[in-house]
C-alpha cells in the first residue's frame, strides 16, 4: 500500500515512500480528484513509472522456473521449449486486459469478477474458484519454504546436526530433525518472510523485487552463455526440434508439461494479483474517475501505454530467466539420468547445474541464488494473497472495513498467516517438486476462468473509448482459446487416469 502524496509532487501519485507500518488512513483503492495526473510522454519517464510487472516477475521467477521448468528440461530435454516460450508470451494479453479494466474503473480483480453474470453463493462462483486455487498455490508456497530450507541446509550443513545434538538425538524432536535437517531452516524462512512483510508496503516490495530479479536473471543467463566453454555445448539441432511443437505421447510428459505451463510465465495467481499491484502503484488514481470528457480518455490511454510497457518489459525479463533455467536443465542435467530433481534432494541436484560453467565453488553461489529466488516468491506471493483474501472477506460479507486502516490491519494479519500456512503444508507433505506440480496444475485449469473473465470485461464492461486495436483483440482470442483448450485437455487427461487407476 502507499502513503498519501502531494498533488503537485513531480512523480505523485506514483512515487511511494511510507512503509505499511505507518499506514493509517490512506486508501490505495480510492480515486480522489486531487490525485489525477497526466501520463508521462517520453519513454524514459514512462520506464520510471513501471513497477507492478516487476513485482509480478519477482513472483514468476520462482519455484516454477527453478524447480518445475528446470526439472522439465532435465526430464525431457528441449522437447517442450516451444511450450515454455508460449507460456511466457501468450498470457500477457490476458494480463493487460485485466489491467485495462482495473485502470479505467479503479476496481481490483475480485471486485470486478464478483460482478460477472452467473451463479453465486454470497459471491460469484469465479471468486470461489479463486479461493480453491489459493489453497493450491499456498501448497506451492510450501515447496518454496522447503526449497529454501534445503538450500540453506546445504550451505550450512553443520547447523542442523549441532541442533540435533543439543536436543538429544534419541528424543522425538531430535530424531525428527535428524531425518529432516532442512526443516529448521524452513521454519526460520517462514518467520523471516513474516518479518519482512510486516516491515514495509508496496515500495519495499518493488525495490526488493527489482534487485533480486535483476541479479537472478543476469547470473542464470550468464551461466547459459558460458556452457559451451565449460564442455557442455548447447545442441542446436535439439533446440530447433524443441521449437516445432512436438508433444510426446507419454502421460508423464504431458502432466509435467502442463504443470510447467500453468506455473511459468504469468500464472493464474499472478493474473489475479496484477490489477491489485496496478492500483497500489497508482495508475487508476492518476487516471481518475471515469467521466465523459476527452481529458479522461487521454489520461486513460496514456497510462494504458505505461501499463503495457510495464507488462511487456517484465515479460522480457521473466522469459529470459525462464528460458535460461530450462536450457540449464536440458543441457546439463538431461544427459545424465542420475541427475533428476525429486523429493528432498531437488535443490541438491539443481545445484549441480552451475558447476560446469563456474566450477565447484559456485555451489554456494547457487544455494544463495536459490534462496533468493524462492524466498522472494514466498514473500511476494504471500503479500498478494493477503490483499486478495482481505478483498474476499469484504465481498463475502465475512468482514466489513470501516476504514482503510482496518483493512490494512487485516492484510498485515494475513501476511503472518500465509507464510506459516505454507510452512505447515511443507512439514506435512515434504516433497517440493510434487507440491510445485500440484500448484501448477490447479493454476493451469484456472487459466480459462480468469482469461474468460478478461474476455467478458473487454466486450461488456471496459469503456469502449479505450478499446484496443483489432489485432490485439485477435491475439487476446488466440490466448483465451489456447488456454482453454490446453486446460480442458489436461483436466480430461487427469480425470481419465484417475478413473482408470
Amino acid at each position: 500500500m502507499m502513503p498519501p502524496v502531494l498533488p503537485n509532487s513531480p512523480l505523485s501519485p506514483l512515487t511511494v515512500r511510507a512503509a505499511m507500518s505507518s499506514e493509517t488512513s490512506y486508501d490505495p483503492y480510492a480515486m480522489p480528484d486531487d490525485a489525477v495526473q497526466a501520463a508521462p510522454v517520453s519513454l524514459w519517464s514512462a520506464l520510471q513509472q513501471i513497477g507492478p510487472g516487476i513485482i509480478l516477475a519477482g513472483s514468476i521467477v520462482g519455484s516454477g522456473e527453478l524447480i518445475a521448468t528446470t526439472s522439465l528440461g532435465a526430464d525431457w530435454g528441449f522437447t517442450f521449449l516451444w511450450l515454455i516460450l508460449a507460456s511466457c508470451v501468450i498470457k500477457v494479453f490476458v494480463q493487460v486486459e485485466l489491467g485495462r479494466y482495473a485502470l479505467s474503473s479503479g476496481k481490483p480483480t475480485l471486485g470486478f469478477m464478483n460482478e460477472l453474470p452467473g451463479p453465486r453463493l454470497w459471491v460469484h462462483w469465479t471468486v470461489w474458484w479463486w479461493f480453491f486455487m489459493l489453497l493450491a498455490t499456498v501448497v506451492q508456497l510450501g515447496a518454496m519454504v522447503g526449497g529454501v530450507g534445503q538450500a540453506l541446509n546445504m550451505a550450512f550443513p553443520r547447523v542442523s546436526p549441532a541442533l540435533v545434538e543439543w536436543l538429544g538425538g534419541n528424543s522425538s524432536l531430535g530424531g525428527w530433525l535428524a531425518q529432516h535437517p532442512e526443516n529448521p531452516w524452513g521454519i526460520l524462512t517462514a518467520f523471516a518472510a513474516v518479518a519482512l512483510l510486516l516491515s514495509g508496503g508496496y515500495q519495499m516490495l518493488e525495490r526488493f523485487t527489482t534487485v533480486l530479479v535483476a541479479g537472478v536473471t543476469a547470473v542464470t543467463t550468464l551461466c547459459v552463455l558460458l556452457l559451451p566453454a565449460s564442455g557442455h555445448p548447447i545442441p542446436l539441432d535439439e533446440v530447433a526440434e524443441g521449437l516445432k511443437g512436438h508433444v510426446p505421447a507419454d502421460p508423464k510428459a504431458l502432466a509435467a508439461a502442463f504443470a510447467a505451463f500453468g506455473i511459468t510465465g504469468v500464472g493464474a495467481a499472478e493474473l489475479f494479483s496484477y490489477p491489485y499491484w496496478c492500483l497500489e502503484k497508482g495508475y487508476a488514481r492518476a487516471v481518475g474517475r471515469n467521466s465523459p470528457d476527452q481529458s479522461w480518455v487521454d489520461r486513460a490511454k496514456g497510462w494504458m501505454r505505461v501499463m503495457q510497457l510495464d507488462a511487456w518489459a517484465s515479460m522480457i525479463v521473466f522469459t529470459l530467466a525462464t528460458v535460461s533455467f530450462y536450457f540449464l536443465g536440458a543441457t546439463v542435467l538431461h544427459p545424465d539420468p542420475a541427475l533428476r530433481p525429486s523429493g528432498p534432494k531437488v535443490i541438491e541436484v539443481l545445484s549441480q547445474m552451475y558447476e560446469p560453467a563456474f566450477g565447484s565453488w559456485t555451489k554456494l553461489v547457487f544455494l544463495v541464488g536459490a534462496w533468493a529466488v524462492l524466498f522472494k516468491t514466498l514473500y511476494i506471493a504471500s503479500a498478494g494473497h493477503a490483499r486478495l483474501t482481505a478483498d474476499f472477506f469484504s465481498l463475502s460479507g465475512f468482514l466489513t472495513y470501516p476504514s482503510a486502516h482496518y483493512r490494512a490491519r487485516i492484510i498485515r494479519g494475513l501476511c503472518v498467516f500465509y507464510p506459516l500456512l505454507a510452512l505447515t503444508f511443507y512439514l506435512i507433505l515434504g516433497d517440493a517438486k510434487a507440491m510445485v506440480n500440484f500448484g501448477g496444475f490447479v493454476q493451469g485449469i484456472t487459466l480459462p476462468v480468469i482469461s474468460g473473465a478478461a474476455l467478458y470485461l473487454r466486450y461488456f464492461k471496459t469503456d469502449r473509448r479505450i478499446s484496443p486495436v483489432w489485432w490485439w483483440d485477435l491475439l487476446l482470442w488466440v490466448a483465451v482459446i489456447s488456454l482453454t483448450v490446453l486446460a480442458g485437455w489436461a483436466a480430461f487427461d487427469y480425470f481419465r487416469k484417475l478413473l482408470f487407476s
